[in-house]
Formats: structure tokens, sequence, C-alpha cells
């Protein structure tokens, strides 16, 4: 996906959440259920200007972020092999942001019928399996990807731990979207495999790297 298309689509997302916020603005209550807990409980509020506009301004901020990193990453070479792969991960944050955001305006104009969790499992799922495949196509460079002191070190520890990474992230988003089936423990099927994928990649690509000083 090119940047220019991606700059449209993003662009048309955040103005439509601004104008969507505007026309709802008036029903929705103040201050505005923000955080859902334990079983779905509201435990979180916030004023209604923020609750309604906080998500767009964050997504703008984003978005201006994901534009400057090419430019400032000192491996930016790198980066331009894998740009379109980083722009559909980009599109895919937004999209990613605007249903939540969505699902949020939804909750506080009423609409109460469904479990805030267990909606936003499937959104995470497919965010998971999109950072797999961005992941796969990922060069070494300073800003985007499984980052460790090792695979900044090495090309050779760079390409494994992110071929497996891209794996272990697309499963992860399978399980995340499973989740929807397990009602209250749903959230564990989104923590137990990111966070242990986080974790065993972090511990093996330092394992990976020692190899590959052994054998110099």
């Amino acid at each position: 996906m090119s940047t220019k298309l991606t700059t449209i689509l993003v662009s048309i997302i955040i103005l439509i959440s601004v104008i969507a916020g505007v026309v709802v603005y008036d029903l929705l209550p103040d201050p505005m259920a923000s955080h859902w807990g334990v079983n779905d409980v509201v435990d979180g509020y916030m004023s209604r200007f923020w609750g309604v506009f906080m998500m767009p301004i964050v997504s703008l901020g984003m978005f201006l972020l994901f534009l400057a990193i090419p430019h400032l990453d000192p491996l930016k070479e790198n980066v331009a092999k894998f740009r379109e792969a980083f722009n559909l991960f980009i599109l895919v944050i937004m999209l990613f942001l605007g249903y939540i955001w969505k699902l949020t305006i939804f909750w506080n104009l009423g609409w109460t019928f469904f479990k805030m969790s267990t909606a936003i499992l499937p959104a995470m799922g497919l965010l998971f399996f999109f950072i797999g495949y961005m992941l796969r196509k990922a060069k070494r460079n300073w800003f985007i990807g499984i980052r460790t002191p090792w695979t900044l070190s090495s090309d050779t520890v760079w390409d494994e731990i992110h071929r497996l990474g891209a794996t272990l992230f697309m499963v992860s988003g399978v399980i995340a979207i499973l989740g929807i089936f397990f009602g209250s423990n749903a959230i564990w099927f989104i923590l137990v495999p990111v966070l242990g994928t986080t974790l065993f990649l972090y511990i093996y690509s330092y394992i990976l790297y020692q190899r590959e000083l052994n054998t110099l």
C-alpha cells in the first residue's frame, strides 16, 4: 500500500470520527464511561469532550509519528524495503482505534447490549495477525519490529526472530479471537499468548546472538 493512499484513507477515518462525534455530542452523557473492568463493569469515566475527541486526537498524533519514523530512522533504507507492509499496518492500527472509539460511543449512547471485552476480541485478534504479517516483512531498524539489543546488533538474529515472531503473533491473533467463546476468561486469551510470545522472543534473541558470537 502506498504512503499516499494510506494518508488518504487514514485522513478519512479520522475525519469521519470527528464529524460523527460532533453529530452525537449532545446525545452523550457527561461524564462518559471510558473504562470497563472485571465482568465488563464500568470503572472509569472522563469528560464528554475528551470521551468524544481524545481518540481522534490520539489517532492523528500516532499517524503523524508513523509518517515521521521512516525519515528519522538511521536505517531508513531498510524501512523502505518493507514500507508497503508498514503502511498497511498503519491503516490497521487506525481502523482498530476507530473501532474502539465506536464501541465507546455506542455504549454511551445507551447501546449496552454487548460486552465490551468480547466485542474487542475480534479486533485484537486481527491486529495481532497484521502485526505478524508486518514482522515477516520487517528489516532491521530502530523503531519498528522486535527491537532487542541482540536483534539490533545482527541481521541474522533479526531475520530469525522476526520470522518466528510473525508466526507466533499470527497464532496469538487466532487464540485471541477464540476467547470470544470463554466469557469472563477471554482476557487471558489476549494476555497469555502476547506476553508469552514477547518474553520468549526476547530470551531467544539473546540465545541466537550468543550462538552467532560463538561461531565467529
